[in-house]
Formats: C-alpha cells, structure tokens, sequence
C-alpha cells in the first residue's frame, strides 16, 4: 500500500485525481493490517511530512500520520520510540545541508498518540532535555515558536527543577537576539505572533512556579544592561516584561536600584533600552515599568543617570506619538519624563522643533485617539510654558500650534509638578545645571538659577548692560572699602571676560541677600533692586569711597564739579530729584519739599480713569505754566504725601497734569507749527524707524502706556474727606491739592509698574495683567530754574521752552525686566537688554554746540539680547513690545531707559564718553584678571573631563534606529498635507517596519 500511495502522490496526475485515490488509500489504512505494512506507511508519512516539497505533501503525511496513530496505535508506538525521536532532534532527518525544519512540528503531532503509552515518560524525559538543549542553541524566533507550541499543548515536557529556571533564562537569551529581517506587513505579523508564543510560554511556567519570575528577571536585566560590544537586545524583550504581575514592581524595582553591583553605565544602558520598548506594539504595563524604574532611580538620587537617559532618550519616545497602536504607552512616558525634569529646560526645548509638525498630524488624523492624546499633550506643554517661562522666541511657533486646545488652570499645572518631582529639596539639583557646550552665539554670559534666584539674574544682567554704570564698577580700584561693590566688581567681571556659558552669582547672592528674603522662595525683583542700590550707595556714602575719578570737565564750575564729585556712583547713575507740593485750596498757602530717588513706582490708573483723555498726548513744549505758584519760602511738608492717589474731579480746571511724550505712539505732528520740537528728536517722518512696525508700535485703543503711567504719576492728587492736609497757616485740616514734579532726571531711568496689589479676598497679592505698551524714545518733563532755562535756550539747545519752567529730557529704553507669573510669590523673571552708548558719530559744531548725528536714528539698529538665567540669545524690539500679546501672563515689571546726553552742563555723560573713547572696557586690577585668567583654564580642564565621561556614558548609551526619521518620513509632503503620514494613515506597512525594530 505504502508503494501505491507513493506512487499516487508522486505522478503528474491533478491534485483533485490524486486526492480522491489517497483518499482509498487512507481508508484501506482503517482496516487491520500485518505490523510490516503498518511501519512501511509510518515511514513514507513521516518522508511526506518532513521533507514533502509542497504543502500538499505534508497535508498528506499528516492526514496518514493520524489515522494509523488512531487506528493502529500499538505499531504507532513502536514506531515513534525514543530512539527515532532522539535522532531527530539531534541529528535531524533529509539530506545533509536541507535538513527537515518540521522536526518540532512532526514530534507535536506524534505525542497526542503516545500519551497513555507506556514509553510516554520515557519520552517526555527525553523532549525535557532536548528543549533546554534547543533553546541553549540560541534558535529564531520560528523555531522558539514551534517549542512553545509544543511544551504549551504538552505541559509535561517543559523542564522542571533546576533545569526549568535554565530554561527560562535561555528563552529569554533568545528573545534577546530574536530580530525581523522582513519589512512586508505579513511577515512582521507573523514574527509578533512567534514572540507571542515564546513569552506566553514564559507566562504559563511562571504562573505555576512563581520562584522562576525574578531569576528570568535577573537574567533579562543582565541581558540590557550588558555593555559588551554586541548586537543590540531585541525589543522583543518587551513581550516577557508584560507578563511580569505588578504585584512584583515594588520589590523588583528596590532591589534594582539599592544593587551596589550594577554600575551607573549598566543602569544607564538597562533604562535606555527599556525605553526604547515604548515601540514594541501591543505590549502590555511597559510604561509602567518604564516609569517606575526612573522613579525608583530618583528615589535613591541616581539624578546624573536619569539626566543623560531623558535627554538622549526624549525625542524618540515623543515620536512614537506618531503612531496610534504605541501612542498610549509612549505618552505615558514622555509625560513623567518631561513633568519630572524640572531641574532644566533642555528637555522640552529639545521637542520644540518637533511639537508643531506633531499637533498638526494629529488634528489630520483626527481620530479618538489623537484627540485624546492632544489634549493630554497640550496640558503636559502648557506645564512646561509655567514652569520654563522666559523663552519668547522658542515658544510661539508652540503655542500658535496649540492655541485652540483646552489650557490647564495654575492649580492643575502646580499639582502635575508637584507629583512627579524627581526631588522636593531642590538644592539636590544644584549641581546637575543645563550643559552648556560653550557661550551663547551672542557672546555674552549667563547666570546659574540657584533656587528662585531668577529675580536676582534678572536684576544683575539688568545693571551689567548698563555700560556707563558697569564701567564705572570695573574701573573702581583695588582696596576700595567697598566690599559689596567689590563682590559686584568681580561678578561684572567674570561676566565680561569669563569662557564659561554661564557662571554662579552665589557669592554676591550671599553678600546682597535682603536678611527678609526667605531662602529658596521667589521674590520681588523691584525689592531687590531697591535693597541693592540703597546698600551700595549707604555703603560708600559712609566713608568707603570709589577710587576712579571721571574726568573733570574745565566748562564746569567748581561749585558744580564739587557737588558732582560729592556724589556716590549710585547718585550719579540712578539718582533723581522730585519735588512735592502741596497747596491748601482754602489760603493757598504751598508747601514743598525735595526728594531724591533712584527708581519711581507707577501704579495703574482705576479702571474707570481714561489717562489718555480724547485728545492725542500734549508735547512738554505746549504745557504752560503750573497751577501752584512758587512759595516765597517753602515749608516742610506736613501730613503723609504719600496717599494713595485719587482721580482728579473732571470740572477741575486745576487737574491738567505734565505730560509725557513718547515717540511711536502718538499721530506726529505738523513740524513748521513748532519750530522748537523740529529741534527735539529730529527725525523725518520717511525715516522714522518706528514706521517699520507700523501698528505694533503703537497703543491699543483700550491699553496702557508707560506714558499713561507716568502721566497719572504727575497728575495733581486732590487730598479731600479722610485724607486731608492739616495745613500749618490755617493750623486746620483742610481740602488740598498734592502735585509731584520732576526737578533733575537721572542719568539712567528705572520705572518699576506697580503690577502686585493686595487681594483681601483671598488674603494675597494679585497680579495686574494689563498689557503696557512700552516706547523706544522717552520724553520727559523736568522742572528747571528759569535763569537755567534762559541759558539753555540762549545756546540753542533742544527741549527748553521760554517762560515754561520745564525742558525736555530724552530717554531710550535701554532693559525691560519681564515677571513671567500672576503671583509675586511664584513665577519666573527674565530681561531684555541692550547697551545704548555715545559712540556714534558727531556732526560738526554749531553756535559752539557740539550735535550727534541723526539722534542715533532711536535705536532701533541697536541689538537686543534675550537674557534667562544660563540662556542668552539674539533678540528684537519687535519681541519686547509683543510678548504679553503672545503670553498673557508675561509683562513688563521694571523697565531701565538712558538719558541722551543733550545739556551741555551734563559732567556725567562728558566723562564717561572720555572714559569710553576707546569703546573698550576698563583694564581690570592684577588680582582680578589673574583670578579670571585661572577660571577659565580651570574651565578648559573641566571641558575636557566632562567630554571623556561623556564619551564613556554616550558610548554606553543604547544604539537605536534614527527617531528623527519617525518625523521626518514625509517631509517632502508637509507643504501639501500639513502632517506627517504615519500618524494620520494610523501607522501603514511601509513605517510599521521603523516602528517597531
């Protein structure tokens, strides 16, 4: 029979023909028949189905198989013996060079014959060996497949003992290295079904013998945190973590990270690789694993390691996000990596490029899941915008992407921060700052945040771009008595002439710390600006004078040239004079005194205040006389001046205020209608570079203005009901009037806007968010003598009107310090800054009047910089006016203008354009330059110390495919589609391949 059923299937007949004969054959076989003719058919089935060439072949050896294993099962048995079943597991069966790969497959289909046999133990001993031995072979994925198949299907032959723990480790090894060599959809189908197999054959060991689960667990962890030059593990080792029952995390987790044995390098490269599985598809509580094992490094303060793994490893779980079947997992992830990162921008601003393109692919794909996941990702953005302000320039190609998603309110943010801190003491990441390679392109040097200290970096940077006071404090001398400026000196310094990117100020922290500051909380910058000026002008005020003289001027007079060089620094840079009146509305009696400052606090006008009135800003030169006239000896000024500011009665002919003018925010004016304001700021209305920003420059209808501000500063206070003056003539409280007016600008101008008020509601200072428009050019009215006035005009200088009282001081906007927040107690301060110095070029004299050229054209071709602690960058005026317009809780705070140099009787800006001839900085003392000499060379050292441990960590660090190709697929097709392909096509076969492997 066996030569009959050969012969069918071997000749050329059709397979319909072939198969009604085998089926004769396969029904003669039900009938008893001698032992010989049994093994004959055994022996050509078994040909069939282990060496057939079609699929049709086996069919037929199997369908023969089974009917003499059913009906002939003693000659079965003795057929399949150990003997044969050894053979074919060691030595194979066919031809050397095409041995059979259905050995596994034949042995599976023979045992459901032999199970109550007598030889069934025998066998099952057998097969437990030669299972270990098979997968200590390190086999493929098709064949771990067809072994888990069969130990699946019969339990008895999986290993036990001592030789089941081996066994399950070896699985593992050779997931390890299973690898998919195939790009086609079928085939990687295919191999996900065959890891399947394999790690739910691990599931079903470890669900009976629990004690085998944390030395598979061991020998995996050994597996990705090798660091040997080998091929990296396959991901498909994600499959086995599935499997792990959760109940286990903790103490799996406690053990890995208090293992003294496991190196930085080794957890660096386990965590990497466990990263890289939030690709593996349909894989089950990885990204809890993953996280509960960055977690557990940041329990035992293993901060170095999650640094280097979330910065090398961010960007490529955040493109998975592309794909639907991986992007639960991978959100998972990016989400505590991003929301615990909270030492360092560095790892959201490494998603900045990618975050647009990514928001636009998801609104393509429109689908449950990408909703979903955006409005989960524009919360986790939103959380870093809060918690990395300051960065303008980066942020608006971001939150234009993200504008109409839902925004998280401050309590939800807060609590999403506050869970997933690596650490609550922050001072336990002072030393893990963002890595800077070298300084910023712009040249200039950032300051290290030391905890909150941004109000400080902030208030330094502020001062340092100040070019006339930072020259000053660098030409001070050695031994100068001053020890706070001294420390100011060599931070100026360091600033100045330093390599590093950025350095600490913790040293002039300590020595300039108001003692009411809390530590490590934030504060008010304005406060700290106050307390800092007023000690170094107390400090040298009380004997501990500056060493570098200015140049004397031989136009000045003695007395003058006296008074000047009485003057501490801080006098001479930041101070001004303001005079208060005060006049009874019942005798008119005036009372006034003078007061210096060095800053002036503008609070906001009531709401229902118009400061603007309907008309356009009057120009100083149009403002006539004021409405209190002179006393003939001026009293000391009685009551509290400083009242809260009430709004003038509108019928009161006696409430027209000073006003300010700017230019860029008014409609200009006719220049032959005032011969005198064609003298100001001279420049034509074509050339004006403040036409570039068209509408920009100017103010909302309904907004503020610094202007405004300062106009309601000016304005006269009608002081009435509790808030009388008692007035010494009348010996009586009465109705009065209060006024303050500006007798002496300084040289540079500080105007802090009084944004913090006190809530009693909620029992805390609210922040005003009302947005200012802040002008280029500032024009301000100081009150001066007459005979002064006279002389001014007699020389035919700009800003003096005849008979007024007042001139024209011109200021330009030199830093804008910007509080990022609505609290004064949280939030985050950065600045914009310029240098506005007198190195243009003059034109020639005229009436002996020396004229600068074109009035530097307002500054506009001055460079801007963008300063937020260690980062600084280019910037633009553009950016300063419209930053509140893009992030609503950014708002100019304290703001620091430069007068021009106009009054020839100025000493101050005649010896410092000397002192600056050479647009050089000063030459700094021996001990100064040779400390700043032996920084950076200790610098240098550190540099190439660091590039080795970074060399060692990098090269440890896991090799994974290109991430960026995820976001980069269809780049040539953004134009057309908007998004990227594999997000919105839900991942197709032909980035399937890139997803996973």
């Amino acid at each position: 029979m066996d030569k009959i059923l050969e012969a069918v299937v071997m000749s050329s007949y059709p397979n319909n023909v072939k198969q009604g004969l085998v089926r004769r054959v396969i029904e003669a076989a039900k009938q008893p028949m001698d032992s010989e003719q049994c093994w004959s058919m055994l022996e050509l089935s078994t040909k069939l189905y282990l060496t057939g060439d079609t699929k049709y072949k086996r069919e037929i050896g199997k369908e023969v198989l089974e009917v003499y294993g059913r009906y002939h099962p003693e000659e079965f048995e003795e057929f399949f013996n150990v003997r044969f079943l050894l053979s074919l597991l060691q030595e194979g069966y066919g031809p050397l060079g095409k041995r059979s790969h259905y050995v596994l497959d034949y042995i599976q289909l023979g045992l459901q014959f032999v199970l109550e046999s007598p030889s069934a133990n025998s066998i099952f001993s057998l097969l437990r060996i030669e299972v270990l031995r098979k997968v200590c072979e390190r086999p493929g994925p098709k064949q771990c497949a067809k072994i888990s198949k069969l130990l699946t299907q019969h339990p008895q032959c999986i290993p036990t003992g001592k030789h089941q723990l081996l066994f399950c480790q070896q699985l593992i090894r050779c997931i390890g290295q299973f690898q998919c060599v195939s790009e086609g959809e079928e085939e990687i189908m295919e191999f996900l079904e065959q890891v399947n197999k394999v790690s739910g054959l691990l599931q079903r060991i470890w669900r009976t013998q629990t004690s085998a689960i944390l030395p598979s667990l061991k020998e995996l962890f050994t597996i990705i945190s090798s660091t040997e030059e080998q091929e990296v593990p396959s991901n498909a080792l994600a499959s086995v973590v599935q499997f792990v029952p959760l109940e286990l995390m903790d103490g799996v987790i406690r053990n890995l990270t208090n293992d003294d044995s496991i190196t930085d390098v080794q957890m660096m490269m386990a965590i990497g690789r466990m990263i890289d599985w939030v690709s593996w598809p349909l894989g089950k509580n990885i990204d809890k694993w993953i996280i509960a094992l960055l977690k557990g490094l940041a329990a035992v303060k293993k901060f170095s390691i999650l640094i280097e793994v979330t910065l090398s490893k961010i960007e490529k779980v955040f493109s998975k996000l592309l794909y639907p079947i991986v992007r639960e997992g991978a959100l998972s992830v990016l989400q505590y990596m991003l929301l615990s990162f909270q030492h360092s921008h560095e790892a959201f601003h490494l998603l900045l490029p990618h975050i647009p393109r990514l928001v636009a692919s998801l609104k393509k794909e429109d689908s449950n899941s990408a909703t979903s996941s955006l409005e989960q990702l524009a919360e986790l953005i939103h959380c870093m915008f809060f918690r990395f302000s300051g960065f303008p320039d980066l942020y608006e190609p971001v939150l234009e992407a993200v504008k109409a998603l839902p925004i998280p309110n401050e309590d939800r943010i807060k609590h999403l921060l506050g869970q997933n801190a690596w650490t609550s003491q922050k001072n336990e990441l002072a030393c893990f700052y963002p890595r800077l390679a070298s300084k910023s392109e712009t040249g200039k040097i950032g300051l290290i945040n030391l905890g909150n200290t941004c109000y400080m970096n902030s208030i330094i940077q502020s001062l340092f771009m100040a070019s006339d006071f930072r020259h000053s404090v660098l030409n001070l001398t050695e031994g100068n008595s001053q020890p706070l400026m001294t420390k100011l000196q060599w931070l100026f310094a360091f600033l100045e002439h330093s390599q590093r990117p950025a350095i600490s100020p913790e040293s002039f922290l300590s020595a300039s710390w108001p003692p009411w500051f809390t530590p490590g909380a934030q504060q008010d910058c304005s406060e700290y600006l106050k307390y800092l000026l007023d000690r170094l002008h107390e400090e040298e005020k009380t004997g501990k004078r500056i060493c570098q003289k200015l140049k004397e001027s031989s136009l000045t007079s003695q007395a003058v040239e006296h008074h000047y060089l009485n003057k501490t620094l801080i006098e001479k840079m930041f101070g001004g004079k303001m005079m208060t009146k005060i006049r009874c509305l019942k005798c008119l009696n005036v009372s006034s005194r003078e007061e210096v400052f060095t800053d002036l606090s503008l609070a906001f006008p009531p709401s229902d205040r118009n400061v603007r009135g309907s008309t356009s800003i009057l120009p100083v030169e149009k403002i006539g006389p004021q409405f209190i006239e002179p006393p003939e000896n001026a009293g000391q000024l009685m009551g509290s001046p400083w009242i809260q500011r009430k709004a003038p009665m509108a019928s009161d002919h006696a409430a027209l205020s000073v006003s300010v003018e700017t230019l860029g925010f008014q409609e200009r004016r006719e220049e032959a209608a005032n011969p005198i304001h064609g003298n100001d700021v001279g420049v034509d209305a074509a050339k004006d570079p403040l036409s570039a920003f068209g509408e920009q420059a100017r103010a909302p209808k309904d907004s503020r203005s610094v202007p405004d501000l300062i106009n309601y500063f000016l304005s006269p206070e009608r002081l009435t009901a509790e808030n009388k003056y008692h007035c010494e003539k009348c010996a009586s409280l009465q109705d009065a009037e209060k006024v303050a007016e500006l007798t002496e600008g300084p040289h540079y101008l500080i105007l802090t806007l009084l944004r913090f008020s006190f809530d009693p509601r909620t029992m805390k200072r609210k922040k005003i968010l009302d947005n200012v428009s802040i002008p280029v050019v500032l024009k301000l009215p100081i009150l001066v003598a007459p005979e002064e006035t006279e002389e001014v005009c007699k020389h035919g200088k700009d800003g003096a009107v005849p008979g007024s009282g007042f001139m024209t001081v011109v200021y330009d906007l030199c830093s804008v310090v910007v509080h990022s927040g609505i609290s004064s107690e949280s939030g985050h301060y950065y600045c914009y800054s310029r240098e506005c110095t007198d190195t243009i070029p003059h034109g020639q004299p005229r009436d002996g009047v020396l004229k600068p050229a074109s009035d530097k054209q307002l500054d506009f071709e001055i460079q801007w910089y963008l300063f937020n602690d260690t980062r600084v960058s280019f910037s633009s005026f553009e950016s300063v006016s419209n930053i509140t317009s893009f992030f609503p809780k950014d708002t100019a705070y304290v703001l620091f203008y430069r007068q021009r140099p106009e009054r020839q009787s100025c000493l101050l800006h005649e010896a410092l354009a000397e002192a600056g001839r050479l647009h050089g900085e000063p030459s700094l003392h021996k001990d100064l330059m040779e400390a700043i000499s032996k920084d950076n060379i200790l610098f240098l050292q550190e540099q190439e110390k660091e590039a080795r441990n970074r060399a060692a960590y990098i090269s440890a660090l896991p090799k994974s495919p290109l991430w960026w190709r995820d976001l980069d697929r269809d780049k040539d097709d953004d134009s057309s589609s908007g998004g990227c392909s594999p997000a919105a096509g839900g991942g197709g076969s032909g980035s399937f391949h890139g997803l996973v492997f």
